[in-house]
């Protein structure tokens, strides 16, 4: 089984952020979804960060409490990020600012892509507005994504698949293995310097 742990640690560890911590919310099931079919890729080792499974304190701390500890250490853990996430009002869910500021050099030189979701835009505001945050923290954005129009019925929201959506999901895991394996060979070769 020494090819087994070989492999394991040669695979691009990809963590997927679902970013809405709303009862009722659709980013649970679209993280899920998304996150198996990065598993069915092979050569990725994915990890799940929702946020509505921490535990962040109300107010920002003076010293980091242990969620915010668990949080920015998956961070630096991993080498590529999917951000599922909701269109609030033409931008994204607090709860998911919150969380990102937690890091900072842990973003640094890394890939990150967007599965977006909302009514009618997809949730592409969203993506938009998070693209400046990503840029701020010296990270890669992706060009494609995966985008949902929760009022266009069926879908992964309502367990439905769809094969457009599978398509964009397959091109955003090939952007993010080619960008976080370039990247990965770069850190090895020179730090980044921010």
């Amino acid at each position: 089984m020494a090819g087994d742990t070989a492999a394991e640690a040669a695979a691009l560890r990809l963590a997927v952020l679902v970013g809405s911590t709303r009862e009722g919310r659709a980013g649970g099931r679209i993280g899920t979804w998304f996150a198996e079919r990065a598993r069915r890729r092979g050569g990725v080792a994915v990890e799940v960060l929702d946020l509505a499974e921490f535990r962040f304190p109300v107010r920002l701390p003076r010293e980091p409490t242990p969620e915010m500890v668990r949080f920015t250490e998956a961070v630096a853990r991993a080498e590529a990020f999917a951000v599922v996430t909701p269109e609030y009002n033409r931008s994204f869910p607090a709860s998911l600012k919150q969380a990102i500021d937690y890091a900072y050099e842990e973003w640094h030189a890394k890939p990150v892509g967007f599965v977006s979701y909302g009514s009618r835009s997809h949730g592409l505001y969203a993506v938009e507005a998070l693209r400046c945050v990503f840029a701020e923290l010296h990270t890669v954005t992706m060009r494609d994504g995966v985008s949902l129009d929760l009022l266009a019925g069926g879908g992964v929201a309502t367990g439905e698949p769809l094969s457009e959506l599978e398509r964009e999901a397959s091109v955003l895991l090939d952007e993010l293995a080619w960008w976080g394996l370039a990247l990965r060979e770069a850190r090895i070769r020179r730090p980044y310097v921010a």
